[in-house]
């Protein structure tokens, strides 16, 4: 191996490992997550000795599900590094995940050699990586020649943040790692990128035809994505949104850019904005099943809702029901032209529409209050999450990763977010398994304190991980709602058999005492009030923490609010004639 501070003898080469080392920091990616082992172990201590910072986890997908969420932090892709074959396809899930909801993300992989790999002679974790992980992300490249290791991670990087983000795969032949090539033409093989993300203005004819569309409206409303909350442009939204008048609601992750207790807020009238809205501004969201594609039942009369979308991507548009003003561009561009173009005399939508949401909301604020004032022991979720509500208040700084069935649900609703980029949860696929990885990338990239709201099932998925939270002293507090099972613990064995149900969880588990043995902070909370001390003192210590919140077995609800999508939901028996009837019918259709 080639020293990068060689000696007299060797002062002409440098080799891969260096290369690729260098191409990152020229173009300021200085944070790794990833995994050791066959062929990239020397690449990962390299980095490290380089003066990157390497976090080494216990799975690559989370590894790479803290890579996605550093991308929408940041606005850089984040890097997940793994050995090839196994590794690779671990990390892949990540990489799917992060095109999915549109965040910067490079996998890089360590592979076999092209000539043992094409003619499939059997070499180690042998896999044509580059050709699986094409259909899954935005792009993917091999590099094979060690002076073009600085054009190749150039590209990637392109590739992820311009236009719609996404994630890219960089496959690694392990022998590229050790090519040598002379020291001063590897340094004119570097590239630093240039204006990676080049701003997209849109028309001014499709700013024109968006402002006469939402100008003809009687009950318009903003939806806010997290799209929006990805493109910092935190003040160009509050401005757009201040000045239209217009209520808003915001998506999961777009809860934050303005608080949720800002007066044009329809987050608490979800139902009534959706139903009754003729002409919705949609700002960096999509039409998607979290929308019911603009034409499910929580919409009005079908096709009589106009919609006005903002989005870098011409495809979106279009791509459930029609889009009466569709403006392509950036998020900062295309609200500044909206605002610019409205004047100083924009009168806002009709009073008797904004007072109709600001009593709805009233109202069902003032209905939930007392619930979340419970302090009832088992807990419900309402009172554990009002306690996580008061939490957030009194810290409105806090990094806050959410996700399960009925935890991540009701959080939606019953949590208020006050600043931007705060909410972090499963985004637009809605895949567990999500909250360890993201609460890791959250601490290393904000350097604030992160409160991670996990459900039991979900927390199953990446629980390991909070070794890794122990091993870097990350400020970290995991909250564990365990209520024994999958959606409720109560479930029974329709056989009669020994066995639990497949939805039941061994009952009253200790997950504390995991990270204890880690050497972190473990706490057992069963009311409200316990819980709520319990998180101030862990985010005020800065000590890793796992509370084991104690949830009533029978509190919860199947599949949370997407009970429909079971398709088998409502057969009572395998041995009911008329269920089974029915589910062969569905399976017909």
């Amino acid at each position: 191996m080639v020293d990068h501070n060689p000696t007299a003898e060797s002062a002409e080469l440098t080799d891969g490992f260096h290369l690729l080392i260098d191409a990152l920091k020229l173009n300021d990616i200085n944070t790794i997550y990833g995994v050791p082992g066959i062929p990239i172990t020397d690449l990962g201590r390299m980095m490290q000795e380089e003066g990157m910072r390497v976090l080494s986890f216990r799975h690559e997908q989370n590894a790479g599900n803290a890579a996605a969420i550093a991308g929408f932090l940041t606005k850089k892709p984040g890097v997940c590094l793994t050995v090839s074959a196994p590794g690779f396809l671990n990390g892949l899930t990540a990489l799917a995940h992060a095109t999915t909801n549109c965040w910067p993300m490079i996998l890089i992989s360590g592979s076999s050699e092209r000539e043992i790999v094409d003619l499939m002679q059997g070499d180690y974790e042998e896999m044509d990586q580059l050709a699986i992980a094409k259909p899954l992300c935005k792009a993917a490249y091999r590099v094979l020649h060690a002076e073009d290791i600085g054009i190749a991670v150039a590209r990637a990087i392109r590739a992820a943040v311009s236009g719609r983000p996404g994630g890219v795969y960089l496959d690694i032949p392990g022998a590229l790692l050790g090519q040598v090539m002379d020291v001063v033409e590897g340094a004119k093989s570097l590239v630093k990128v240039i204006d990676p993300a080049p701003a997209q203005i849109p028309s001014p004819a499709s700013v024109d035809r968006a402002l006469e569309v939402i100008k003809g409206a009687q009950k318009p409303l903003i939806i806010l994505g997290k799209g929006a909350a990805y493109a910092q442009a935190d003040e160009v939204v509050k401005d757009f949104v201040e000045k239209s008048g217009i209520p808003y609601l915001p998506m999961s992750m777009a809860k934050g850019l303005l608080p949720d207790t800002h007066p044009q807020s329809a987050g608490a009238a979800r139902s009534l904005v959706l139903k009754e809205s003729d002409v919705v501004i949609m700002v960096g969201a999509r039409l998607n099943w979290l929308l019911s594609h603009g034409k499910g039942r929580q919409w009005g009369e079908p096709h009589s809702t106009k919609f006005v979308q903002i989005d870098i991507e011409p495809r979106e548009m279009d791509s459930n029901v029609e889009i009466a003003a569709p403006v392509v561009g950036d998020i900062e561009s295309s609200l500044a032209a909206l605002s610019q173009a409205m004047g100083d005399d924009w009168a806002g939508p009709p009073s008797e529409w904004t007072d109709m949401v600001r009593e709805k909301r009233e109202t069902n604020v003032a209905k939930m209050a007392p619930t979340l004032q419970n302090n009832a022991s088992p807990m419900n979720y309402a009172g554990a999450l009002g306690a996580i509500k008061r939490v957030i208040d009194q810290k409105p700084d806090t990094m806050f990763v959410n996700e399960g069935a009925n935890t991540l649900d009701f959080a939606r609703s019953m949590v208020d977010m006050h600043r931007p980029r705060k909410r972090l949860d499963v985004g637009t696929w809605g895949v567990m398994g999500i909250g360890m990885g993201t609460a890791i990338a959250a601490a290393v990239e904000t350097g604030l304190p992160v409160l991670a709201v996990e459900g039991d099932s979900a927390f199953g998925f990446s629980g390991m991980e909070i070794e890794t939270i122990c091993r870097y002293k990350l400020p970290v507090c995991v909250v564990v709602f365990n209520n024994n099972g999958i959606y409720r613990g109560t479930d029974q064995n329709r056989s009669g058999g020994e066995d639990p149900a497949p939805t039941v969880f061994v009952e009253d588990a200790r997950y504390d005492q995991m990270m204890a043995a880690f050497g972190g902070e473990g706490v057992y909370a069963d009311n409200p009030d316990a819980l709520q001390r319990a998180v101030m003192d862990a985010l005020e210590s800065g000590k890793p923490t796992l509370i084991n919140a104690v949830i009533d077995p029978k509190a919860g609800k199947e599949s949370g609010n997407i009970g429909s999508l079971n398709p088998t939901s409502g057969a009572v028996s395998r041995n009911n004639a008329e269920a089974l009837e029915i589910i062969k019918q569905k399976a017909a259709q």
